[in-house]
């Protein structure tokens, strides 16, 4: 998505916004479905034909099937729906964000205890571009 609002500019962060619950409204769709322990127990035993019960694009399929968070919410992932996937592989909300940001689960609990991440270097991507 090309940058239209200030925040596109947020290291790090994406703003789940009108276009992105558009552009992810199958994907979330599907993740909602996997608050009935029936829809659970079908994705688990086939999740390439679960998967086909839903309008989702091939990216959204492929990165739901590849469990790349990151790539989910680019596709239009809300995190709080996409927690319903991570949940139904049993990991944890820490678990996932710490797959996130290329971190073992162990160094993100120590980062978020010691603070979260350092302001330094995190307050806009332009920062970083116009750097000489």
């Amino acid at each position: 998505m090309p940058k239209v609002n200030d925040y596109d500019d947020i290291p790090g962060t994406t703003v789940f916004d009108a276009a992105r619950s558009r552009k992810g409204y199958h994907l979330n769709s599907f993740c909602m479905s996997l608050m009935k322990a029936e829809n659970r127990a079908a994705f688990k035993a086939d999740e390439e034909g679960y998967l086909k019960r839903f309008g989702m694009t091939e990216a959204q399929r492929q990165a739901v099937l590849k469990r790349d968070w990151n790539w989910m919410i680019q596709e239009g992932g809300n995190i709080y729906f996409l927690a319903k996937l991570f949940f139904t592989d049993g990991n944890s909300f820490q678990y996932a964000a710490a797959e996130m940001t290329g971190m073992s689960q162990e160094d993100y609990a120590k980062m978020m205890l010691a603070g979260g991440r350092p302001i330094e270097g995190n307050r806009s991507k332009s920062e970083w571009e116009n750097r000489g």
